[in-house]
């Protein structure tokens, strides 16, 4: 039976049918039966009924989470999902045959992951990697689904400004969870955006060691996509399970930004060949990565070095029943560097015709085989928190038995997450000598004032060093540093009862030695409030400390999370959440 809302009617003899009311058909995770059958109960719980999610995020030296309220059974939330069905593309064309697809998880997943962005077909959330947000709310402020749902329905459906990755993975959740189909979210760090197809990205860098935004590809800090469970009777039983589906909108599939579903196992298989968009989602964690010298004047491009272990690091999703991080790399691909590794990213390149083509924009096998006579690395020394100043050790290690002279410019820019470059923030360069087999450690020092003004929301910063070694090869060192804002403190004050109000403080210090103004704090969670709380908080002195009390009043008893969003500005999206035990 295809889902959605039914009318119910009941006859008695000749009479005229009279009218019972309506209900709504989901898919039932609990029944053997259904295309969306999960066996586990707890992972039902979880993927099903759990409202509160924890969203992972950073980079993959320095790996943080945040709580999400997804809230698929609040107020209007499921009339907004079947409306946003009959919003799609595939409705406005043809709505008989797209209501009776309605059966199918892999056509709705598909068809959702398509209108949670608002490419193509003014769908829920506009994308926005720009770095300004002005007419919209800034991605990262967001804390649930429930705000940006009612905002689309509100506005006469129109897109809501502004997201990104996560917001998209995290609108879908809700959206799937709501209809009965178990999802999760993903995050892949270091994740490929290979837009050209060959299961290789391409990095640009100047000789100053600038990063450059050259052709399409790219690799991001990190990126949120969803796993949702269903049969696969396209594909085989050894292809269902987990499927991945992408709301964001990255590439076009079928001419509209939609991606999967993508059989996991087919993705650790390389089986690249099977619907949906299983070659994009295998570069995604698989493709190998090149870093390229680009001369601007000459348009000549030299190779610094190639990895294949780079992309695709600590893939994660939030543990079933606990608020703890899982690791589920290896259920996306064979240990990396393996021999079975690299056999099926060899099978996935000759599926795809890459084997037998020659590619003028690939490097030859010498530029790959290349040994450098010098390596790098940045060490962290201290703290890496918004408000301090950020101290590293750019590490050189001479691996000749004779000496060398090497040239070394050095560059820090804040970033985005995706590691578009937006303003520069300091550079420098230094010559020096390393003893044969030597080790020479050169502090850096980033003073707070200096990068404040630069830094964007996202508190990344890419720190390169491209060094030029005489009668050698270049060497590139590169950190991409996410900083930690400072901690927000949340308490319960009594026991949280239903119906009965219950006391919430909230402390915040400022850690820095100016005032911070403009403070909000923005508060939300299933069953403990209706909507947002908004509340906006006195100027803070250096150093000084407030607290901010505000009464809550649970509907419902069990474990329930708090989220809370603190604002001001020197600090964007400082985000905690606290689980309540109604």
């Amino acid at each position: 039976a295809v889902i959605g809302r039914y009318k119910l009617s009941v006859q008695t003899g000749s009479s005229s049918p009279a009218s019972l009311g309506t209900f709504v058909l989901l898919f039932n995770p609990w029944s053997s039966g259904d295309d969306v059958f999960m066996p586990n109960k707890a992972e039902c719980e979880e993927y099903v009924l759990e409202e509160f999610g924890i969203i992972f995020a950073g980079n993959k030296n320095h790996i943080s989470g945040f709580g999400w309220n997804f809230g698929q059974f609040q107020g209007d939330i499921l009339n907004i999902c079947l409306s946003i069905m009959d919003r799609s593309l595939y409705y406005r064309q043809d709505p008989v045959t797209d209501v009776s697809h309605r059966h199918d998880p892999r056509y709705l997943g598909r068809v959702l992951s398509a209108m949670v962005n608002a490419n193509d077909d003014q769908g829920v959330v506009l994308g926005n990697w720009s770095g300004k947000y002005e007419g919209g709310k800034n991605p990262s402020s967001w804390t649930g689904s429930g705000e940006i749902l009612q905002s689309w329905k509100k506005s006469g459906f129109k897109p809501v400004k502004y997201g990104q990755c996560w917001v998209f993975a995290a609108v879908l959740t809700t959206v799937l969870r709501c209809l009965g189909i178990p999802t999760r979210t993903i995050t892949n760090f270091s994740s490929a955006h290979d837009a050209d197809g060959n299961l290789r990205v391409d990095e640009f860098y100047d000789a100053d060691g600038n990063h450059l935004e050259r052709g399409a590809d790219s690799i991001w800090n990190f990126h949120v996509w969803n796993e949702s469970w269903f049969t696969r009777n396209d594909l085989g039983p050894s292809y269902s399970g987990w499927q991945v589906l992408d709301a964001t909108p990255q590439e076009e599939s079928g001419g509209i930004y939609q991606c999967g579903p993508a059989s996991r196992h087919a993705i650790k298989e390389g089986e690249v060949d099977l619907d949906y968009d299983c070659p994009f989602v295998f570069a995604e964690v698989n493709a190998d990565c090149m870093y390229w010298n680009y001369d601007s004047a000459t348009g000549k491009k030299t190779l610094i070095f190639s990895k294949s272990t780079e992309i695709g690091d600590s893939i994660s999703t939030k543990a079933v029943g606990r608020d703890d991080r899982v690791d589920v790399t290896r259920d996306y691909k064979y240990e990396e560097g393996s021999a079975k590794e690299r056999d099926i990213f060899k099978k996935a390149r000759k599926k795809l015709g890459l084997e037998d083509k020659f590619d003028p924009t690939a490097p030859t096998q010498e530029e790959i085989e290349q040994q450098p006579d010098i390596t790098g690395k940045f060490k962290v020394a201290g703290s890496l928190e918004v408000g301090k100043d950020l101290n590293l050790l750019l590490v050189l290690e001479n691996l000749q038995s004779d000496a060398k002279t090497v040239n070394v410019n050095m560059t820090a820019w804040s970033t985005l997450y995706t590691r578009r470059p937006v303003n520069e923030i300091w550079k420098d360069s230094i010559s020096v000598t390393l003893a044969p087999k030597e080790e020479k450690q050169f502090p850096i020092k980033i003073k707070y004032p200096e990068y404040q003004q630069q830094l964007t929301t996202d508190k990344t910063i890419q720190v390169t060093a491209l060094c030029h070694v005489e009668d050698g090869i270049q060497v590139l060192v590169q950190r991409n540093i996410t900083l930690d804002n400072p901690a927000i403190d949340i308490q319960v004050l009594g026991e949280a009862k239903v119906n009965k109000e219950v006391v919430v403080e909230v402390a915040f210090t400022n850690p820095i030695n100016t005032e911070v103004k403009d403070c909000v704090l923005q508060v939300e969670g299933s069953d403990l409030l209706q909507g947002i709380l908004e509340l906006r908080i006195p100027p803070l002195k250096a150093s000084e400390k407030s607290s901010t009390k505000f009464k809550l009043t649970p509907s419902e008893a069990g474990p329930k999370h708090l989220l809370v969003n603190f604002s001001c500005d020197k600090f964007a999206d400082i985000k905690t959440f606290k689980m309540v035990n109604v």
